[in-house]
């Protein structure tokens, strides 16, 4: 059981290195090389946040996601285009339907069902929290590891890429023992059948920062385990390891925890709506 949770938490984390590296390159460039040009750039980029952060969330991998929460610790993108991130990430849940013949209309209503939740909540997030984040952001990401000097941007970046690498790996692995040892069996019998209250079940298990959230949840979907409300809730709530990011790099904690749960509030509004739709 530990050489199977070790092997998924390695190669979890393998696929998230070029998403850190690249997300880190960015926010040094930023902090080195910023000017009232690219600001003003950012700026326009910024108010189409949500669309861009729901498209490429929906891409199946949470590799967007950990960008995301970097960018955000880093002040660059919105709360609302974080969550837009967040609730359109999709995981390996495409992928695994698309093992799936007939699994054509499911991927479609997930993807697009996903997109436009994220958009919509992504401006409604942006419009009732018109409050910026304090004015720290790039340089205090820089600081709070000791990298911030004149070495240029990619030695920083990559010191950054390997502590963040060490800690998503000791994470997972953790969390995927506690998946191995709980079972999918004990998981499908505690989320119930056919209960109205399914979906407030899964979308407190999608917030679970490891990829096998959505495999577990996709997975008890296709067994006919749970409803597509509820898998929908669940797969909303699943924003993979960039969770863990946010948790790791995102100051204060109490704002971490307002984000994780709005997470919840929302994956698990749009199941219970569902659930009265079908």
């Amino acid at each position: 059981m530990i050489l199977h949770a070790l092997e998924h938490a390695f190669w979890d984390t393998v696929r998230m290195v070029p998403f850190l590296l690249a997300a880190f390159l960015i926010l040094e460039a930023l902090e080195h090389y910023s000017n009232r040009y690219m600001n003003r750039l950012l700026g326009r980029v910024g108010k189409a946040g949500p669309v861009v952060g729901a498209v490429f969330g929906c891409v199946p991998q949470c590799g967007f996601s950990v960008a995301a929460a970097n960018l955000y610790s880093g002040g660059v993108i919105t709360l609302g285009t974080l969550m837009a991130v967040f609730l359109s990430t999709s995981d390996e849940a495409v992928l695994i339907l698309l093992g799936n013949p007939g699994s054509g209309t499911m991927i479609l209503r997930l993807l697009l069902g996903k997109v436009l939740i994220g958009i919509v909540s992504g401006y409604l997030i942006d419009v009732i929290f018109r409050k910026k984040k304090e004015e720290k952001h790039i340089e205090d990401l820089c600081r709070s590891c000791g990298c911030s000097d004149h070495s240029g941007i990619v030695k920083p970046a990559l010191k950054h890429t390997l502590r963040l690498t060490v800690y998503i790996l000791a994470f997972t692995f953790i969390l995927n023992i506690l998946l191995e040892w709980i079972g999918t069996e004990t998981l499908t019998a505690l989320l119930g059948r056919d209960t109205w209250f399914q979906p407030l079940l899964t979308a407190f298990l999608g917030l679970l920062p490891n990829c096998a959230s959505s495999i577990l949840i996709t997975e008890l979907y296709l067994a006919g385990g749970i409803s597509f409300a509820a898998a929908m809730a669940g797969l909303c709530a699943g924003a993979g390891v960039g969770l863990a990011v946010l948790f790791r790099t995102n100051k204060p904690m109490k704002e971490n925890l307002g984000i994780l749960a709005l997470l919840y509030v929302i994956s698990a509004m749009v199941g219970l709506l569902l659930e009265t739709m079908w």
